[in-house]
């Protein structure tokens, strides 16, 4: 049954659709619209890889594989990729387009929201992590509601992204040419990633290659908004070229990366390598043209195909909550809550997505309903950080 997921997602991706003729483009190809249809279909995606982890990921024991979900697996920072890309790009376009966006309401209303709603979450998980029994001494307490320790282990987001939200403002505020700016938000990546291939894996902030081997894309988002004209000109000209380009190299560094991992790996604190860090920056490299190529094929190929439907544009209206929220259910449902034993264990596969995804689904819309109440948002901002 499992693999009725996939016939299901086409559908729910292209229900609605529609391909350009030749000599016509999709013209809304970068707009809100589809924006948030595309990252509403990519959260699903994300939360089949996160099933798909505690299913059939090659370094649980044999005896414990169900199969179905494979192709999911490895694809999950290719997928949050897409999120840095639009909220780099969103910030950006907003800020061109908004007089006075980088004002003093900027931080309660585009940081505190993702701190809020990451916080709700970290509350809801402790009160699950109780309820199944976790041993919870004092310290351990402070660690969780501290957020020094994850006690929602997919918050790692909205710990990260304030800080890229936060480079972004200082440099498009303080920096007086705008090319300086760009300059300054590359500069912190790569000093941010930098600093990730520098910390062994650890249960604390900066835990593994999951936290930074997408960031790049946030700067990579922001320089394409700011090219956007000339850059789409170039790809609509040689479009064929590109499409098929791209589309070949998703299969050639995607082996690339996988045979890199395997050489090279993120994990030589483990044999106590002493190249563990270079080790680290040579697979971060080979995994950052990997999953550039995939994120540049999915808007390359929105340039001819328009996507968007009310199932997409409202999974694209609570991305964030989504994705903070459907790791609850598949910890009470899977076989552990981040090494918590479970409430329930679902052995069926395609019976465990529906009972992630359904009360992930409702659960979203309340802390996105929420959210709205608490900062008094009715109108929601051009992208910005929703995942």
């Amino acid at each position: 049954m499992i693999y009725l997921v996939y016939p299901l997602l086409i559908t729910a991706l292209l229900w609605g659709s529609r391909l350009s003729k030749k000599g016509e483009w999709n013209e809304g190809a970068f707009s809100l619209e589809q924006m948030k249809a595309i990252q509403g279909f990519t959260a699903i995606c994300i939360m089949l890889h996160h099933i798909g982890q505690h299913t059939c990921a090659s370094w649980l024991d044999p005896a414990l594989i169900t199969p179905g979900l494979e192709i999911f697996v490895p694809f999950g920072f290719y997928m949050v990729g897409i999120f840095m890309f639009c909220s780099g790009y969103g910030l950006f376009v907003s800020y061109k387009t908004k007089p006075g966006y980088l004002g003093g309401s900027f931080i309660l209303h585009r940081i505190l929201p993702i701190v809020f709603t990451g916080y709700v979450s970290t509350l809801i998980f402790f009160a699950a992590r109780l309820l199944l029994g976790e041993d919870m001494s004092p310290r351990k307490v402070l660690w969780y509601l501290g957020l020094l320790k994850l006690c929602n282990p997919n918050s790692w987001f909205v710990l990260i992204i304030p800080f890229f939200y936060l480079a972004f403002f200082l440099a498009f505020r303080f920096c007086k040419k705008e090319k300086t700016a760009v300059i300054a938000v590359l500069a912190f990546t790569v000093f941010y990633q930098l600093l990730g291939t520098s910390i062994n894996h650890n249960d604390w902030w900066m835990r593994g290659e999951w936290w930074y081997n997408s960031a790049h894309f946030f700067v990579i988002g922001i320089i394409f908004a700011r090219n956007e004209e000339k850059i789409t000109a170039h790809l609509k000209k040689h479009y064929l070229f590109y499409i098929i380009l791209t589309f070949i190299l998703i299969f050639v560094l995607y082996g690339l990366a996988e045979f890199t991992r395997g050489f090279a790996s993120y994990y030589g604190e483990n044999w106590g390598d002493p190249h563990t860090v270079l080790r680290r920056r040579v697979t971060l490299i080979s995994e950052i043209l990997a999953s550039s190529a995939f994120v540049f094929f999915v808007f390359i190929a929105g340039l001819k195909l328009k996507i968007g439907n009310r199932f997409l544009a409202f999974m694209g209206s609570i991305t964030l909550e989504f994705y903070l929220i459907h790791g609850l259910f598949l910890g009470l449902f899977g076989r552990n809550l981040d090494g918590v034993p479970s409430l329930y264990h679902i052995e069926n596969v395609f019976l465990l997505v529906l009972a992630v995804f359904i009360p992930g689904l409702f659960s979203a819309y309340g802390l996105a309903r929420l959210r709205t109440f608490v900062f008094k948002k009715r109108k929601k901002p051009y992208f910005s950080h929703e995942m």
